[in-house]
């Protein structure tokens, strides 16, 4: 399928149909409801380098807002750009910090347009420097196009070190948005699984990941443990792709396009355990179509999906005692650890 070619409307419904094989449901775009129905709902875009040889950064800018323009009929609300586009064929590497810019500059004001043109936060992903240090970061811009803040990469390789690129601080910052809390993580930083939990302890929705790796099956792993999305922007040419909270991939770039685009469910939550799974169909029973529950039954766990009506699943889990995997664990933790010896 050529997304190009669908509205945002026949996306949806095109989307929806495409996985409801899968189990999962999907509210089709613009559909009538409660204002409550349509927040639940957020577009988020992917880009990848598939295709591009330019070696000029101004030009290389050019192609990905070049592809970021084709997704602008679905009306996305975030896009996120692979890890230091600007400078992927560059002849030679970039000198730094001369390359870096600082909040703003040629690279950043030319995507702060767009996210202000769009009304779309975009998730710009260059080289930046502060008090003349460099970073491989990923600078989040809001709808207007300022600067909100910026997560640089804890764990840069051994040569990007070596060209100079500084290490980001260890605690790995999240983003508060109109449509719920985000983080980042960048390439190498796939490696060390910590970092991850952080931002799902800091209660991330979704975790952008801009990079020259795609990740594989390490990503689906990382969205799994960590109860989030997960969506990559892929450098080398490799798919772009975004992962549901279960580890299930939703969707990703491929021969038939070089973009990504589609709705997630910011209203959902993990459960585990069967007795809790036990609990979840008394949701089904009392309120029907209005949630969605996905089940993995080996791994006894389930997500479950706000689609309709007055009631988050927030609302709905305290309504029937049942909690999150998150908030079980930290339970579990500290019962144990009020028993352990010593």
């Amino acid at each position: 399928m050529n997304s190009r070619n669908f509205s945002r409307r026949q996306f949806g419904k095109t989307f929806a149909g495409s996985l409801a094989a899968s189990g999962l449901a999907v509210a089709a775009p613009h559909a009538t409801g409660s204002p409550r129905d349509l927040h639940r709902q957020v577009w988020v875009g992917s880009v990848c380098m598939a295709g591009i040889k330019d070696k000029d950064p101004k030009d290389v800018c050019t192609r990905i807002l070049d592809r970021m323009e084709e997704m602008t009929p679905y009306r996305p609300d975030i896009i996120c750009t692979p890890e230091t586009f600007p400078y992927a064929n560059y002849g030679g590497k970039p000198k730094l910090p001369d390359a870096a810019e600082e909040r703003s500059g040629p690279i950043l004001d030319r995507f702060a347009d767009f996210a202000r043109r769009h009304k779309c936060y975009v998730v710009c992903s260059t080289y930046i420097k502060d008090a003349g240090k460099p970073y491989n970061a990923a600078v989040l811009l809001d709808r207007e196009g300022h600067y909100v803040g910026e997560y640089r990469k804890i764990c840069p390789d051994e040569n990007e070190i070596a060209h100079g690129v500084t290490p980001g601080p260890l605690q790995p910052p999240t983003f508060d948005t109109d449509f719920g809390r985000i983080g980042m993580q960048i390439c190498y930083d796939a490696n060390w699984y910590g970092n991850w939990h952080k931002l799902g302890d800091a209660g991330a929705q979704v975790v952008f990941y801009p990079s020259f790796f795609a990740g594989g099956m390490m990503l689906n792993s990382h969205a799994w443990m960590n109860k989030y999305y997960v969506v990559s922007s892929i450098l080398n040419g490799d798919p772009s792709k975004i992962v549901d909270p279960l580890g299930e991939e939703i969707v990703a770039t491929g021969r038939a396009g070089n973009w990504i685009c589609a709705p997630l469910n910011m209203d959902y939550a993990i459960i585990q355990t069967m007795d809790n799974l036990k609990k979840a169909e008394c949701i089904t029973k009392k309120y029907g179509r209005d949630f969605r529950i996905r089940v993995l039954h080996v791994e006894a766990l389930a997500m479950v999906q706000g689609i309709s009506g007055d009631r988050s699943v927030k609302e709905v889990l305290k309504e029937f005692d049942i909690p999150t995997t998150r908030e079980q664990f930290a339970a579990a933790t500290q019962l144990q650890n009020s028993r352990r010896p010593g």
